[in-house]
């Protein structure tokens, strides 16, 4: 853990004074469960709380930013940021998926890839930020991290394509939209899906991505640049 809270210090300026509540936020419950004798505690619970800060803070910050937009339209913005691969990918932005502790099984199956480990992780770091140094600092953090990626328009694992498809084809009324699993690459724990999008029983564009999510949204981007 030492190079990771001198990473935090020097990057952002965070220093925690409850050390335990760092190394649990790192923590997977595969890890914990493999060393049960320690009596380790894992970051489900900072997690719980990680999310609710976070959906806090993005929704004040699109609230501010955007005084126009109706409630349903904001509602989609922040599901839009705080998906479950965004996380992930902001979790790879900042290294936090060379840190954190996984048993050995999760290791082997690349745990340390997984999109739900590292968004877990991102939610659990927040939640252990809030216990140790208050709201404000998970706010100063959120806006050092997310916030300026998000307004740059240039971090496309924020952007929700499949929403953004069904909208521009349903416009005019509406399709059957359908994502369907057409391969699968490589050994379990380095796997590559491979995805085919259809309207209306037409093939349209394919996408590939670590996850079934992530090659989803690959094919509705491909299908939206077709468009």
């Amino acid at each position: 853990m030492q190079a990771l809270e001198a990473k935090l210090q020097a990057d952002y300026g965070i220093v925690f004074t409850d050390k335990t509540l760092l190394e649990t936020a790192f923590t997977h419950t595969s890890y914990a469960n493999e060393h049960r004798v320690l009596k380790i505690s894992h970051n489900e619970r900072l997690e719980f709380l990680g999310d609710a800060v976070l959906q806090l803070i993005i929704s004040q910050y699109l609230y501010t930013k955007y005084p126009q937009k109706p409630e349903g339209d904001l509602s989609k913005m922040r599901s839009m940021m705080v998906r479950e691969e965004s996380l992930a990918s902001f979790s790879k932005l900042l290294e936090f998926d060379r840190y954190i502790k996984l048993g050995r099984g999760e290791e082997k199956t690349g745990g340390r890839e997984r999109a739900t480990i590292l968004g877990d992780l991102f939610e659990a770091f927040l939640g252990a930020l809030l216990l140790d140094a208050g709201v404000q600092a998970v706010e100063t953090f959120i806006h050092q991290v997310m916030i300026p990626e998000i307004e740059k328009g240039n971090y496309q694992q924020v952007k929700d394509y499949k929403t953004t498809l069904q909208e521009r084809l349903q416009v005019n009324g509406s399709v059957a939209i359908a994502y369907q699993v057409t391969d699968e690459i490589g050994p379990a724990h380095d796997r590559v899906f491979e995805v085919v999008v259809t309207v209306d029983g037409q093939e349209v564009a394919t996408g590939r991505g670590r996850s079934k999510k992530i090659a989803e949204q690959e094919a509705a981007k491909t299908a939206l640049n077709q468009l």
